[in-house]
């Protein structure tokens, strides 16, 4: 989302290879099987790391390129097929994370104009992917966000 409200260029990232994006199985020289990567990614979920860090950790430290090629299922669906996954997505836990420590922010310094555009516009983005979600099947159709609800929701998870 980095050119929605600023006219800047935006953050660049790593992108995978060409020839793994086109790649539809997963390469000879992988070492763990599908069975191993199920069951060392439900490990991390419960040791507390989110779908994002089992993704880096299985790259780093395992050898596992794509979890999607050897197990034929993203973590998320491992997560769900097992039924320990949680139920508002990660992306979507971040921004209000996030909107919260703004709020937070706020409340010490009210005079902070900036910050307060800032939180207009992660919640605008909670919306939409909230949206998206609620679209999407993922989120139940009366879901909102509310902040107070949010505070409640992130205090304990």
């Amino acid at each position: 989302m980095a050119r929605m409200y600023a006219r800047k260029r935006g953050q660049s990232g790593s992108k995978r290879p060409l020839s793994s994006s086109l790649r539809k199985t997963a390469p000879e020289w992988t070492d763990l099987r599908a069975k191993e990567v199920e069951k060392k990614v439900v490990e991390l979920y419960e040791r507390g790391r989110s779908t994002s860090e089992i993704g880096i950790t299985l790259r780093d430290s395992h050898g596992v390129p794509s979890v999607a090629l050897i197990t034929g299922k993203k973590i998320t669906g491992i997560l769900k097929e097992r039924g320990i996954a949680r139920e508002i997505p990660e992306d979507l836990q971040n921004l209000m994370r996030k909107a919260q420590r703004i709020r937070k922010h706020i409340e010490e310094n009210k005079k902070d104009v900036h910050n307060k555009r800032a939180l207009q516009l992660t919640e605008s983005k909670i919306r939409r992917l909230a949206k998206y979600y609620r679209r999407e099947k993922i989120l139940p159709e009366e879901w909102r966000y509310k902040p107070e609800i949010a505070e409640f929701v992130m205090g304990r998870g």
